[in-house]
């Protein structure tokens, strides 16, 4: 099967990348009560073997999220750690007073339930621009260099390129960097964005 995609379809891969992330948006301003905003600032199909070259060194915290459903595969949703902290800030603001006080165990449930909330937005807004439903398993907390992280993951499903959103998460009291990494199985990635009817203008 060919792994081209129709010239004209390149738009709805944007699209899906804005749809998505405009579903992350929408779960963080309810969450926070303010009017969240997430940008996709690059979007490009990536060599599995280029990726530990472009990354920093840095860990990375986050959620693997198995798709149930065509197109299959995985869903990273990555942080740095700098963000994660930010983030167990904002998830347990209500709770603990003093952040200093929170534990480990704590600051990863944090992280995790944030990055789950964040695939969840991200996986529906696929399913809409695809016109399906997408189930997915039960997201697995990740810590590790990214390049380990995004290499493991892509080994699981065997393919050499990974679909990458870089994006940038802002809610009024919080600038949360984040990396969206999609693995799907590209034969039925493309098969299904060759298949969506052009929409009139």
């Amino acid at each position: 099967m060919s792994l081209m995609v129709d010239i004209r379809k390149l738009s709805f891969i944007n699209e899906m990348a804005k749809v998505g992330t405009n579903g992350v948006a929408d779960n963080m301003s309810k969450l926070t009560g303010e009017d969240a905003k997430m940008e996709v600032t690059k979007t490009n199909f990536i060599d599995i073997q280029d990726i530990k070259t472009q990354m920093d060194a840095g860990k990375r915290v986050g959620v693997r999220v198995r798709l149930m459903e065509p197109p299959h595969g995985h869903i990273l949703i990555l942080f740095p750690e700098a963000s994660a902290r930010k983030i167990t800030a904002l998830m347990l603001s209500d709770m603990v007073d003093d952040m200093s006080e929170v534990s480990g165990e704590m600051a990863r449930s944090a992280v995790e339930e944030l990055g789950n909330m964040m695939a969840s937005g991200f996986i529906d807004g696929w399913a809409d621009v695809l016109g399906r439903t997408i189930d997915i398993a039960t997201p697995q907390l990740v810590y590790a260099p990214a390049g380990e992280i995004v290499e493991r993951t892509a080994g699981l499903g065997g393919e050499d390129l990974a679909l990458f959103f870089d994006s940038n998460l802002t809610v009024p009291s919080y600038d949360i960097d984040a990396e969206i990494y999609a693995f799907p199985n590209l034969e039925e990635f493309v098969e299904m964005v060759n298949g969506i009817e052009a929409r009139p203008t």
